[in-house]
């Protein structure tokens, strides 16, 4: 049997990164939702904004390609059949929930994390240590070792 390509097969292709596309409104039997939680095997629990709690399904055009994760706006069609569940149909950006809360689509006390690749680094900061043989050369040694707090 023949593989089916190499490495960069595997990495996969860059797609749609710089791609701006039209904002998406809701219409009827679709509501705009905020990912709670995920479940696996494609499923997630996502808070619609008609005040309802459902348990969605990424449909599987989106699997594997549009990747979702927790706190995300989605625009989910509801099924007539099953009020508890619904179907995930697009996934917002960070500009275009921005977006959609100015034009008061979405609510305003919405809580929308505004960087979406934050480093968890970004907060430590770093001080400078300075070396004590650089120091002057006149200090004794009872005053270096109080420097290090060493008994």
């Amino acid at each position: 049997k023949k593989g089916k390509g190499g490495k960069n097969k595997r990495r996969g292709k860059n797609e749609g990164t710089e791609f701006k596309r039209e904002l998406t409104f809701k219409e009827d039997g679709q509501e705009y939702a905020q990912v709670l939680r995920m479940l696996g095997n494609g499923r997630l629990e996502a808070y619609c904004f008609d005040g309802v709690k459902r348990l969605c399904h990424i449909r599987g055009q989106m699997k594997r390609r549009v990747w979702i994760g927790m706190d995300d706006i989605v625009l989910v069609g509801l099924r007539d059949y099953q009020d508890s569940k619904c179907d995930i149909i697009l996934k917002y950006t960070p500009d275009e929930v921005r977006n959609l809360k100015s034009l008061g689509e979405l609510p305003e006390n919405l809580k929308v994390a505004e960087n979406q690749e934050e480093d968890p680094n970004d907060h430590i900061q770093f001080a400078r240590m300075t070396n004590v043989a650089e120091e002057d050369s006149d200090s004794s040694d009872e005053e270096r070792k109080s420097d290090l707090d060493i008994e």
